[in-house]
């Protein structure tokens, strides 16, 4: 398989997780402030359990990328296309507001993403 479509896979695995923990977190509901009650019913929460799977397989994606990429495209092209499916996936699933700015922030983003891969 070739190297960025395993990078991209790591990409998207890494923004499933951000997004399926967030779900999970709100599903989850208060906990008082109390860390350990928190983590109890973090235990059994089958969403936030299927993001920190998502992390692990991300993980494991990217780990793969690294030993032939390297880090100075990997990293980059990870974090910033990350952010934006983030926050792409928060508005479209999550309601959350995107301001003008923001889209502004993502034309800079992918730009950048552009010049640092070529």
């Amino acid at each position: 398989m070739n190297m960025y479509m395993i990078l991209a896979l790591a990409i998207f695995l890494n923004a499933l997780a951000n997004i399926l923990m967030k779900v999970g977190m709100m599903r989850q509901g208060e906990s008082g402030g109390n860390l350990l009650l928190m983590a109890k019913k973090a235990l059994v929460n089958p969403v936030l359990f299927a993001g920190v799977v998502s992390f692990a397989l991300a993980l494991v994606a990217y780990s793969y990328v690294l030993s032939k990429i390297n880090l100075s495209i990997a990293y980059p092209v990870m974090t910033s296309l990350g952010y934006v499916i983030v926050i792409i996936a928060s508005w479209m699933f999550l309601k959350e507001h995107i301001t003008f700015v923001q889209v502004i922030g993502f034309a800079f983003i992918i730009t950048g993403v552009w010049m640092v891969a070529r």
